[in-house]
C-alpha cells in the first residue's frame, strides 16, 4: 500500500497541479484527502490561483483514487459538484494491527481524542502545520497544508508505505520519516 496524505487544498488550483503532479511522481495508489478541498474560508486570504471550478475538474478526473474526509470548509455543495464523497466526518482504516482514524481535525484533535487504543493513529489537517506526536501511546500525525502552511512550514503532503509515515514539500523533499 502506498498512499498520498494531503489536506487544506483551499481552492487553489496552483496547489491541486502541483499535489496531483507530486502523486504521480511518488506512484501512490490511493490520495487520502483530510478535507477543506474547495473554499478558502474566512479566516485564510485567498490562496495562490484561487479556482475552485478548475480544482473541481482536475479533482473528478481522479476521482478513482480519492478517499476523502469532510473539512470545516467542505460543505453539501461542495459534494454537489464534486464526483467523490467527502462527506462522512472521518473514516477507519485498519493499518496491520493498528487502526487509522483520519478526519479533518476540527471535531477530532490532541485536546479531544476520539476513542483509540494504544498503539493507534490520529491522522489529521485543519491546523496547517505539520505534526508527528505521541500521546500515551497513540500517535498523532498531520501532514500540513498543501496550499497554506503555518508555522513557518512549507507546502507538503505526508505519503504512507509499509508503516513508515513520510513527510514531504510538494517538490518531493523528505523531510521527516516515522516508523509506526
Amino acid at each position: 500500500m502506498k498512499w498520498m496524505i494531503a489536506s487544506d487544498l483551499h481552492g487553489s488550483a496552483l496547489t491541486c497541479r502541483s499535489l496531483l503532479e507530486a502523486f504521480d511522481r511518488e506512484g501512490a495508489e490511493r490520495l487520502l484527502f483530510l478535507g477543506d478541498i474547495l473554499y478558502h474560508g474566512p479566516r485564510n486570504d485567498l490562496p495562490d490561483e484561487y479556482a475552485p471550478k478548475e480544482v473541481i475538474a482536475l479533482l473528478n478526473e481522479r476521482k478513482e483514487s480519492l478517499f476523502c474526509v469532510r473539512g470545516n470548509c467542505d460543505t453539501e455543495v461542495d459534494q454537489m459538484v464534486l464526483e467523490f464523497p467527502i462527506m462522512a466526518p472521518y473514516a477507519l482504516i485498519p493499518l496491520g494491527e493498528r487502526t487509522v482514524f483520519a478526519t479533518h481535525g476540527h471535531t477530532f484533535h490532541k485536546a479531544a481524542m476520539p476513542p483509540l487504543k494504544k498503539g493507534d493513529i490520529l491522522l489529521h489537517g485543519h491546523t496547517h502545520v505539520p505534526t508527528w506526536e505521541e500521546e500515551e501511546g497513540i500517535f498523532i500525525l498531520n501532514p500540513g497544508s498543501a496550499t497554506i502552511p503555518k508555522g513557518g512550514s512549507a507546502r507538503g503532503y505526508m505519503m504512507l508505505e509499509d508503516g513508515v509515515f513520510t513527510w514531504k514539500t510538494l517538490d518531493g523533499e523528505a523531510y521527516h520519516t516515522l516508523q509506526v
